[in-house]
């Protein structure tokens, strides 16, 4: 058998990378989480393909919202994140699956560190309502 064309290998990974940015969103939003954004870097940087962005009120809070989006992602589509930061503090939460980097903030952390702002020629991709219908 032999291997696929690089440019299928190349957009089943970008596909992955985008459904798998939706889905982390898509937690964040239902573990109540606010200001959720998706930025698409695949133009800016050749390190990552998106940010997913967003807004906890607590730090047990942004705890929940790290632990779903890690149980759902492994459950959905079968992906285990590559490490992880910030958990202890519970300030600002980095869970890093490689195309894909899940930053959830404390409303004071996210202010300071303004993501948005450094990556501001980033697209953004609009992020599915919470309770959302799944595909697959």
């Amino acid at each position: 058998m032999s291997p696929a064309p690089k440019s299928a290998v190349s957009e089943k990974s970008a596909e992955q990378a985008r459904q798998l940015a939706l889905t982390a969103a898509r937690v964040a939003a239902e573990t109540r989480g606010t200001d959720v954004k998706i930025l698409d870097l695949r133009e800016l940087t050749p390190v990552f393909d998106y940010f997913v962005v967003a807004t906890g009120t607590s730090r047990r809070q942004i705890h929940a919202m790290a632990d779903e989006i890690e149980k759902v992602v492994k459950q959905e589509l079968h992906d285990r994140r590559r490490g992880a930061e910030g958990y202890e503090e519970g300030r600002w939460i980095v869970l890093d699956y490689g195309d894909v980097v899940v930053h959830l903030f404390d409303a004071e952390s996210r202010e300071y560190w303004d993501l948005e702002h450094l990556w501001s020629g980033a697209k953004n991709v609009a992020v599915p309502a919470a309770g959302a219908a799944r595909d697959g």
